[in-house]
Formats: structure tokens, C-alpha cells, sequence
């Protein structure tokens, strides 16, 4: 089951000027323009909001409905910085994650054990705890339901202070929940469209739904098709799939230090598993494999060796990265942390196995598995090696 995540950090040009210049919350105030009537809000302060400012509104009709609005300079390169180290926070939580924004951003957090819910509330904290800054969470199986649901989060609320949002989309619930909705909450329709589906009774995201695909073919053209999936929740975009991922992985860390090397060597073959159930979700193959180790006194080390070749094969990224561990272990010397990687990514292509001649017998077990784990989780099935 996918788990996606759109973060977006509340009124975020604002948000930081308020880190900046305290005595500013609570106050309605926005950025950009000046105070003489020029320019246009670029962000406004949820105080103004109640007010009815909104961004990209002139000034002078901002001043109108606010008359006591405070108008503020930007502050753009502690925007970049605070963006900067918004984005290596959802990094240390997964690897894929996708920009959007200078403030908001999807995450795929489908390997993580816990509820969408409660991976949502422990960003919200981690992101406020170390940045000081308010964000909202839309949470849902796709990217189109999650970045929605964020939206429909802020705008139920009515208070002058951020609104922290989190709303759930359970799967199954995708179409129910955008039934109601009005058409302009879907993405790809403009003003434009918006007008040509009102012209023809559409209102709402049901009524895309129920419409014939050849009337809404007449009315909007080759989009239509892909509007009708869209109202009815259907998303396959891959998150981070492009030039920002840089590499994918997954890391444990231990209460108690691992001494056997049995145990080490079960952890190591559990996070290659994982990191190549993501390589092949998301399509991509790497040629590098990465083993990060952390010791009891907290020395962390890194080792990494490339293939000729790159693969997604738990058994070439387990037999890499147990290459690498044995390299640098002692007998006896205990081990707080395990890290396993795989970067310079690719798009999957054909690749090779420990044992080529049985490239297509583990290439089909391995897909096998990956449809199992993904429709009824990842204890549904093991290797032989790892049950007990």
C-alpha cells in the first residue's frame, strides 16, 4: 500500500518573518509591494486572511479590505535558507522526496512501519522543534489525494494563527472524498476550464466523475480522459522520480549493540531487502552500494563499492554491503548502528545476478514478492533464510 505525503509549510514567506521580527504574530500583515499602494501580496499572515487578503492581490485592494495591514520587505535569502533546511529534515525521514516548492514538498513513506497519521504528526514536530516554522500535511495512497487533502486541511480553517493541518485519506476513500468538492480544487483546471465545464453543468469533481468521457471530450478536449481519472482519485506518479532522488536507503539504530554476527548480518540482509523493494518501485537500479556504521562510542564510518553493473537485486546489494562490513569488523566489537544505500540511480534496465544463469527466476520471485508485500504488507512473506 502506497503511503504519500504532501507537506507545505503554512504562509511560509510570513511564518519566517515572524521567526525574524516576533512582534509580528498575531498581527495581519503580508510581503511584497509597499506600504504606498504598489505591488502585490506575495504572502499573508492567517490574521490577514480573516480579513479576506489572499496572495497575488494588489496591494491597494489588500489595504482596502485591511486597512491596518502591516506591510513587510521580504526577507528572500532567509526564505532559501529556511527551505534548505526544511527539505534535509523530510530527507532524513525518506529518501523520496519531491520538491515542489520553495515550501512544500511530497514524500513516499510507504516503507515506514507507522500510520500515515502518525508519520504526519512527527514531521509537524520535528519541523517546528528545529526550524521553528508551522506546516500542514495532506496524507493519501497518491500524489494528487495527498496535495488535495493538504489544501482542503487549511482551508477549513478560521483562526489568525497557522493551522497545523493533518487530513487522512484512508485508501478505497479517494473518490468519496473528492465527490463534493468544486472543480477548481482539481489540479489542471484553470479559470478557463473551469468556465467551459461550468457551461455544460459541471460544478463539482462528482460530476466529473459521472459524466460521459465523450461529452467531457467535446467540452475540454484530449484532457478529458485524464481529468475522469484524476476526479476519481487515480494517480500513478512515482514521487521523486526524476533527478532529485540521489539514492535511496534505510538505516536501524539499536538500543542495545549488536554482538553476534549473525544478528548484524540479519539486519544487513533486512535493509537491503527493503532499499530494493523501493529501487524497484520506483523503477530505478543503482550502481553503487553504501554501508554506513556507527560504533559504540558514536565513531560513524562509511564504505561503498560500485558494480560494473547496476542492479536492484536484494542478493547483489546484501552480498555487496556484507563485503563491505566484514572489511572493517572485529570479532566481539559491538555495533549501534546499520545504514545500507544504493545511489548513482538509473532507470531499470536489464540487469545481471550473482548467479546469472537464474536472473529471471529471482527477477519474477522478487516481483512476486514486491505484489504480495505491497497489497497485504511486508510480514506477509519472508525468504526462507530469514524466518524462524
Amino acid at each position: 500500500m502506497r503511503k504519500i505525503l504532501h507537506v507545505d509549510i503554512d504562509a511560509f514567506f510570513c511564518s519566517v518573518e515572524e521567526l525574524l521580527e516576533p512582534s509580528l504574530k498575531g498581527k495581519a500583515f503580508a510581503t511584497g509591494g509597499t506600504s504606498d499602494g504598489r505591488g502585490v501580496v506575495t504572502s499573508c499572515s492567517y490574521a490577514a486572511r480573516l480579513h479576506g487578503v489572499r496572495s497575488a492581490l494588489p496591494i491597494k485592494k489588500a489595504l482596502r479590505l485591511c486597512p491596518d495591514l502591516v506591510m513587510v520587505r521580504g526577507h528572500y535569502e532567509y526564505y532559501s535558507q529556511y527551505s534548505k533546511r526544511i527539505m534535509n529534515i523530510l530527507r532524513n525521514i525518506t529518501p523520496l522526496v519531491e520538491p515542489i516548492s520553495i515550501d512544500e514538498a511530497f514524500l513516499d513513506v510507504s516503507d515506514l512501519p507507522q500510520e500515515p497519521k502518525n508519520i504526519a504528526i512527527d514531521i509537524q514536530i520535528k519541523i517546528q522543534k528545529e526550524t521553528g516554522l508551522p506546516c500542514s500535511i495532506g496524507a493519501a495512497s497518491n500524489k494528487l489525494v495527498a496535495k488535495i487533502a493538504t489544501n482542503i486541511g487549511k482551508s477549513d480553517h478560521r483562526k489568525p494563527t497557522a493551522p497545523m493541518a493533518i487530513k487522512v485519506i484512508l485508501v478505497g476513500h479517494e473518490a468519496s472524498f473528492l465527490k463534493t468538492l468544486p472543480i477548481r480544487e482539481m489540479w489542471g483546471i484553470g479559470p478557463k476550464s473551469e468556465k467551459l465545464l461550468h457551461d455544460v453543468g459541471v460544478e463539482t469533481i462528482g460530476d466529473i466523475q459521472s459524466i460521459r468521457l465523450g461529452k467531457l471530450e467535446k467540452t475540454i478536449g484530449s484532457f478529458a480522459f485524464i481529468l475522469k481519472r484524476r476526479a476519481l482519485g487515480i494517480d500513478d506518479r512515482l514521487v521523486g522520480h526524476d533527478e532529485s532522488v540521489k539514492s535511496i536507503s534505510h538505516e536501524r539504530t539499536f538500543f542495545d549493540n549488536l554482538i553476534q554476527e549473525s544478528e548484524v548480518y540479519s539486519v544487513i540482509k533486512n535493509l537491503s531487502e527493503k532499499v530494493g523493494r523501493r529501487l524497484r518501485r520506483n523503477k530505478l537500479s543503482g550502481r553503487t552500494i553504501r554501508l554506513k556504521i556507527r560504533w559504540p562510542n558514536f565513531d560513524t564510518i562509511t564504505r561503498q563499492l560500485t558494480l560494473n553493473q547496476p542492479t536492484n537485486h536484494d542478493s547483489v546489494i546484501f552480498s555487496s554491503a556484507k563485503s563491505l562490513f566484514e572489511k572493517i569488523w572485529t570479532e566481539g566489537e559491538g555495533v549501534r548502528l546499520i545504514g545500507v544505500g544504493v545511489s548513482k540511480l538509473e532507470s531499470d534496465i536489464y540487469q545481471l545476478s550473482l548467479l546469472d544463469r537464474d536472473f529471471e527466476k529471482e527477477k519474477m520471485l522478487l516481483e512476486a514478492m514486491d505484489g504480495l508485500q505491497e497489497r497485504f504488507g511486508e510480514g506477509i512473506i519472508y525468504k526462507g533464510s530469514r524466518r524462524k
